[in-house]
């Protein structure tokens, strides 16, 4: 049996759950693909893994996998996480949102859960726009581009996702896109594997709303644009930053160590046991 297939019936609900509710050509599968992957690769269980989501398209993916899931809220899916990990610390509490789920409705829980440094891994796709709900602009629309909702044009700056999760206290954080594919399986892979909170920005852009509003061409144009547009950190750091524009720049953007926010609660609870045992 091709390794493909062998993932495929160990980790998604197959025969049941399919066909997915995804547009022919969205990069949200090709993200699917990269976590099994990793996970398959670290060799957790599949009871081990917590799989949380929000709402929107990426909000359908724990729908498709046999791991533990909980579909919650729009914006809610970190404040889930966070309890889940909390009540069952031994667990991998990974967090699938999109980009208007975590840093619009969802960002003030987004950047406290990076500040407190709790162990998930916050796996964010950008596709730059509200695809689900007809294709409103997001907090990620670049300015100039088009949506339903800014027609003549977004007037607005875009959110930089990594580097907000950078400044909030991320340990860990990453960039990829769609078209990297295994650079994005390496990321995901050392997100989970690092404890504390760690963030990968998935760039997967919206063919269907972003692309067509803003005549950026067919799905396979778009991941092409991604090829082209592209460049690793380590390139990066050597381009001024005029060079830098219209670039995505992707790879390891943080990786430090900072206390892990269950280890310093349990050592409270150990603390406040000893006192109300005096």
């Amino acid at each position: 049996m091709p390794e493909v297939t062998k993932l495929i019936h160990k980790y998604l609900r197959h025969d049941k759950k399919f066909p997915h509710v995804w547009c022919p050509g969205c990069g949200i599968g090709i993200m699917l693909g990269a976590l099994i992957r990793a996970i398959d690769r670290i060799g957790f269980e599949k009871d081990e893994v917590v799989l949380v989501s929000g709402i929107g398209c990426s909000g359908r993916l724990p729908v498709y996998v046999d791991f533990n899931t909980l579909h919650t809220t729009h914006g809610r899916a970190l404040t889930f996480a966070t309890g889940v990990k909390l009540a069952k610390p031994s667990l991998k509490v990974i967090v699938i949102m999109g980009d208007g789920d975590a840093v619009a409705i969802g960002g003030n829980h987004f950047i406290h859960a990076a500040r407190r440094n709790i162990d998930v891994t916050s796996i964010i796709l950008n596709n730059s726009i509200y695809g689900m709900t007809g294709g409103q602009y997001s907090p990620t629309t670049p300015y100039g581009m088009k949506s339903s909702t800014t027609v003549y044009s977004n007037i607005e700056q875009e959110f930089k996702i990594s580097e907000l999760a950078v400044t909030a206290g991320a340990v860990f954080v990453g960039r990829g896109t769609v078209y990297q594919a295994r650079l994005l399986d390496s990321l995901i892979e050392k997100a989970i594997l690092k404890p504390g909170f760690s963030v990968v920005e998935v760039i997967a852009h919206c063919h269907t709303q972003y692309g067509k509003q803003n005549r950026m061409g067919t799905a396979v144009e778009m991941m092409e644009w991604q090829r082209d547009h592209a460049i690793t950190v380590e390139k990066a750091a050597s381009l001024k930053p005029e060079e830098l524009q219209d670039k995505i720049v992707i790879g390891v953007l943080v990786d430090k160590e900072l206390p892990v926010y269950q280890d310093e609660y349990e050592k409270i609870r150990e603390r406040a046991k000893a006192v109300m045992g005096r």
